[in-house]
C-alpha cells in the first residue's frame, strides 16, 4: 500500500539524516564516482564550466536500468521525464528546464548530436534508443551554456554519452526481466516486458584498429498512459451504463480565484473516467557499428546506430457496462439519470525506422596544435501513426487517420583547431546544422492499412544555423585560470508551409543572429577548495516544429495557430560552485541562476472554429535561480559505503508576461521548489553488494496561472520513489543483479502516471 503523506515525510528526513548532502570528488588515485570539475577515469569531451558531473561503473551499478536514460536518475538537480521502460518521449530537465522543453538540452553520443530539435515538447525527446545502457561507458553532464563551443540549446545543459571502446578481444551478453502490478481507477492489470542486448569487441593487438558491434532487442507493455472522461451533454438519453469512476483527488484544485469556474478535469464529478487507453506495447530493435583508429597521434571514429521502435495500443481498458453486462465505449451513456458522450479510446500503432551515421578525426598539427572535425546526421526513415477513429472503428477496423513523417532529420558538423601546453590555451571552430521537417495526415478506410489512403494535411520546413566560436584559457598562476569565450550564430528559418488538398500557403522566410560570450574564473586553494564563477550569454532559436506547426482552416492559414513573428529565447546566465574535501568526505555548493527573455512556451486552446489546437508563443520575461547541495564520500561512515547525495532548492518564476499578467510573479509550470536525488552503495561481501537510490520532488505548479495543482492525473505531482538493487558476482565473468523501483508503492504524475512498483531482474556475462 502507498505510504500517507506524513509515513513518507518521515522515511525521507530519516535517509536525508542518514545521508548527508555532500559533494562529488576526483580521487587523487583517479578512482572516480560523481566528479565536480574534476580528474576522471575516462576524459572529459564537453567541457566541464559550471556545475559538471561524470557517472562510471560505480553509479551504474546501482541503478535498475532498462533504458539508457536511466543510468542519470541519481544526478544532481536533474531529471528524465520516463514514464515507464521503453518510453521514446524522455524529455531531460535541468535544474529550473520545464519537462517539456526538450530544445533546451543538448545530448550527444560520442560527441554526435541526438537531440530532437525538430520540436520543443515531451514528442521532441533525445533519441536514447539508439545506445542500450550495456554500451555505455560514461555518462558526461554540464548544468547550463557556459562554454561557446555549444550552441545555445544547451540553455538547460549538456550530456554527452560516451560508449565503449574494445580494450582487447571482448564480449558481453545481458538480458533482463521486468515486471509491474499495476491499479489505477478501473484499470488493475500486470505489466511484463523482457530485454537481451549483447555485443562483441576486437582490437588490433599491434595495430590502430579497432571494432565494436552490438545488438539489443527490447519488448515491454506500459502501464496506460491517458485517462478518458465522458463529456456531459444536455438531456437525458444514452444507453444507460455502470462502471464510470469519479476520482475526488482530480478536482484538486488551488488558488482558484472567488467568481471563476474551476476548469473541467477528467475524473471529477462532471466528467467521470469511463476507459484507460491501452497499455503501450513496445517493442524496439537497436543496432550499432563503432570503428575505431589511434595510432597514438591521429585518432578517429565512425559510429552507425539503427533503432526501431514499435508502439502497438490495441487494448483500450473500458470500465463502462450496459444492462446485459456489454462493454460500452463509444457514444451516447447515461450515468446516474445524466446525458454523456463517451468518446477517445482509440485504438492505435506506431512503426519508426531510424539511424544515427557520424564520423570524427583528430589530427595533430606539430607539437600543440590538434585539428579535429565531426560530422554527422540523424535521419527518421519512417514514423507512421496509425490511430482509430473510435473504439468501434479501431475494433471493427473501420476509419482513422495516418501522420506519416518523412524525409525528416537533421545534419550536424564542426571543424576546431586547439592548441594547448602554453600560458594560453586557444580553440576556435566552425559549426554549422540543418534540420527538416515534413509532416502530413491522412484519411484511412481501415485505420491499420495505408490502402486507398486519402490525403489531409501537410506541414513542412527547414532551419539552419551557421556558428563561429572561439575560446581561450589563460593560466595566470598555477592555481588560477580564466576562459574567455565568444560566439556568433546565424540562423535561418526557410521553405516552411503547409498544404490542405491544392491549397498550399508558405511561411515567409526568416533570419535571425546573435552574440553570445562566455567568462570563468576558477581558483585552487591550497587547502584544497576550489571557487568557479561562470557566466554566459545564450540564444536558443525556435524549431521547426515550433514555427512550421500552423494548421489551415476552411482553407486558409489559421492566424491563431502559430506566431509568425516568433522570437529566439535568449539567456543570462551565472553560476557559483565552492568545493572542498574534509578528510572522507567531498562538499560541492553551487548557486546558479538565469534570466530568460522571450521564452517559447506551448499553449492549448480551443479556437474560433472550435478545433483543438497547440501553439507556440512567447513570454516576455521568465526568471530562475536556486541553490545545490551535493555530498559524495567513499568507506565512510561504514567501511564498503558509498554515499552519493545531493538537495536543490529552486525558484523558477515568470515575471513580465504582457499577453496575460496574470502569470506574472507566478511560479513557472512544472519546476518543483525542491528536488532531491540520492544513492548509496554497499558492499556486503567480496562478491555480493547492495544500493538503495532515492528521488524526491516537491509538487509544483501543473499550469502558467498557478491555479492547477493535483496529486492525480492531469496534474504534476509530487515525486517520491525509493529503489533497491542487490548485485551478485557469482563468477568473474556473471553478474546477477535483482532490483525494484518505488518501493513504496507512491503515486506520482506528470500529467501522465509515472509507474507504480516494478521489479527488475538482470544476468550479465562478459569474457
Amino acid at each position: 500500500m502507498p505510504l500517507s503523506r506524513l509515513s513518507r515525510a518521515a522515511l525521507l528526513c530519516g535517509v536525508c539524516l542518514s545521508v548527508p548532502f555532500t559533494a562529488a570528488r576526483a580521487e587523487e588515485d583517479g578512482d572516480q564516482t560523481i566528479i565536480v570539475v574534476g580528474q576522471q577515469q575516462h576524459p572529459v569531451e564537453i567541457a566541464p564550466r559550471g556545475l559538471s558531473v561524470s557517472l562510471g561503473e560505480e553509479q551504474f551499478a546501482a541503478v535498475n536500468a532498462t533504458n539508457t536514460e536511466d543510468l542519470m536518475k541519481y544526478a544532481p538537480n536533474f531529471f528524465v521525464r520516463t514514464r515507464f521502460p521503453g518510453d521514446s518521449n524522455g524529455v531531460p530537465g535541468f535544474r529550473g528546464t520545464h519537462s517539456s522543453q526538450s530544445a533546451r538540452a543538448l545530448v550527444m553520443v560520442d560527441g554526435f548530436t541526438v537531440s530532437n530539435f525538430l520540436g520543443n515538447s515531451f514528442g521532441f525527446a533525445p533519441k536514447w534508443g539508439v545506445v542500450g545502457p550495456g554500451e555505455v561507458r560514461q555518462l558526461d553532464i554540464v548544468y547550463g551554456p557556459y562554454s561557446a563551443r555549444y550552441a545555445g540549446n544547451s540553455m538547460g545543459g549538456i550530456v554527452n554519452i560516451t560508449t565503449r571502446d574494445p580494450e582487447r578481444t571482448e564480449a558481453f551478453a545481458r538480458v533482463q526481466a521486468m515486471a509491474q502490478p499495476y491499479s489505477q481507477f478501473g484499470t488493475k492489470d500486470s505489466y511484463w516486458g523482457w530485454s537481451g542486448e549483447a555485443g562483441i569487441g576486437l582490437k588490433q593487438k599491434d595495430g590502430p584498429w579497432s571494432l565494436r558491434i552490438s545488438g539489443r532487442h527490447f519488448r515491454n507493455d506500459g502501464q496506460p498512459m491517458m485517462f478518458y472522461g465522458l463529456s456531459p451533454v444536455s438531456g437525458s438519453a444514452g444507453t444507460p451504463v455502470t462502471g464510470a469512476v469519479v476520482d475526488p483527488a482530480s478536482a484538486a484544485l488551488a488558488n482558484v480565484p472567488k467568481g471563476s469556474t474551476p476548469p473541467v478535469v477528467p475524473g471529477s464529478a462532471n466528467n467521470p473516467f469511463f476507459a484507460a487507453q491501452s497499455p503501450a506495447a513496445i517493442t524496439q530493435d537497436q543496432a550499432k557499428l563503432k570503428i575505431g583508429f589511434d595510432d597514438g597521434a591521429v585518432t578517429g571514429q565512425l559510429l552507425f546506430a539503427y533503432w526501431h521502435n514499435e508502439d502497438r495500443q490495441f487494448a483500450p481498458d473500458c470500465y463502462l457496462r450496459d444492462a446485459a453486462g456489454q462493454m460500452k465505449c463509444d457514444g451516447a451513456v447515461n450515468v446516474d439519470g445524466k446525458a454523456y458522450t463517451a468518446s477517445g479510446a482509440n485504438f492505435a500503432k506506431t512503426l519508426r525506422d531510424e539511424y544515427l551515421l557520424g564520423g570524427k578525426v583528430a589530427v595533430p598539427l606539430g607539437e600543440a596544435w590538434t585539428a579535429r572535425a565531426t560530422l554527422s546526421t540523424y535521419q527518421i526513415v519512417r514514423s507512421d501513426g496509425f490511430t482509430s477513429a473510435g473504439y468501434d472503428a479501431g475494433r471493427n477496423n473501420l476509419a482513422g487517420t495516418l501522420s506519416a513523417a518523412g524525409p525528416t532529420g537533421w545534419v550536424t558538423g564542426d571543424l576546431s583547431v586547439e592548441r594547448r601546453g602554453g600560458p594560453v590555451d586557444v580553440a576556435m571552430g566552425l559549426a554549422g546544422n540543418v534540420y527538416r521537417t515534413d509532416n502530413a495526415t491522412y484519411s484511412l478506410a481501415n485505420w491499420q492499412s495505408k490502402a486507398g489512403a486519402l490525403f489531409a494535411t501537410e506541414t513542412f520546413g527547414k532551419t539552419r544555423t551557421l556558428s563561429l566560436w572561439g575560446e581561450a584559457v589563460a593560466h595566470l598562476a598555477p592555481a588560477v585560470s580564466v576562459t574567455l569565450g565568444m560566439r556568433y550564430d546565424d540562423w535561418r528559418a526557410f521553405d516552411g508551409g503547409l498544404r490542405r488538398g491544392t491549397v498550399q500557403q508558405r511561411y515567409q522566410n526568416r533570419r535571425e543572429d546573435a552574440l553570445s560570450p562566455t567568462l570563468t574564473g576558477q581558483v585552487d586553494l591550497a587547502d584544497g577548495t576550489r571557487l568557479q564563477l561562470s557566466l554566459a550569454m545564450a540564444t536558443r532559436f525556435p524549431t521547426v516544429g515550433e514555427l512550421f506547426q500552423g494548421s489551415l482552416t476552411n482553407g486558409q492559414l489559421d492566424p491563431t495557430s502559430f506566431d509568425p513573428n516568433l522570437k529566439p529565447e535568449r539567456s543570462s546566465d551565472a553560476n557559483f560552485l565552492v568545493s572542498r574535501r574534509f578528510g572522507p568526505l567531498r562538499l560541492t555548493g553551487s548557486v546558479f541562476y538565469q534570466r530568460v527573455s522571450n521564452t517559447i512556451f506551448q499553449f492549448f486552446g480551443v479556437n474560433q472554429s472550435l478545433f483543438f489546437t497547440s501553439n507556440y508563443k512567447n513570454i516576455d520575461l521568465t526568471r530562475q535561480y536556486g541553490l545545490e547541495g551535493i555530498v559524495e564520500t567513499k568507506d565512510w561512515p561504514v567501511r564498503g559505503m558509498a554515499i552519493e547525495a545531493n538537495a536543490a532548492w529552486i525558484d523558477s518564476r515568470t515575471l513580465r508576461n504582457a499577453a496575460n499578467t496574470a502569470a506574472e510573479g507566478v511560479m513557472f509550470p512544472r519546476i518543483p521548489r525542491w528536488r532531491i536525488n540520492g544513492s548509496v552503495r554497499q558492499q556486503i561481501s567480496a562478491r555480493v553488494d547492495g544500493a538503495i537510490g532515492l528521488r524526491y520532488a516537491s509538487r509544483p505548479n501543473t499550469d502558467l496561472f498557478g491555479l492547477q495543482r493535483g496529486d492525480s492525473y492531469g496534474f504534476t505531482s509530487e515525486l517520491f520513489s525509493l529503489d533497491a538493487k542487490l548485485n551478485w558476482q557469482a563468477t568473474d565473468n556473471l553478474r546477477v543483479s535483482a532490483g525494484v523501483n518505488n518501493l513504496t508503492n507512491d503515486r506520482a504524475w506528470v500529467f501522465h502516471p509515472y509507474p507504480q512498483r516494478n521489479f527488475l531482474l538482470e544476468a550479465e556475462w562478459k569474457l
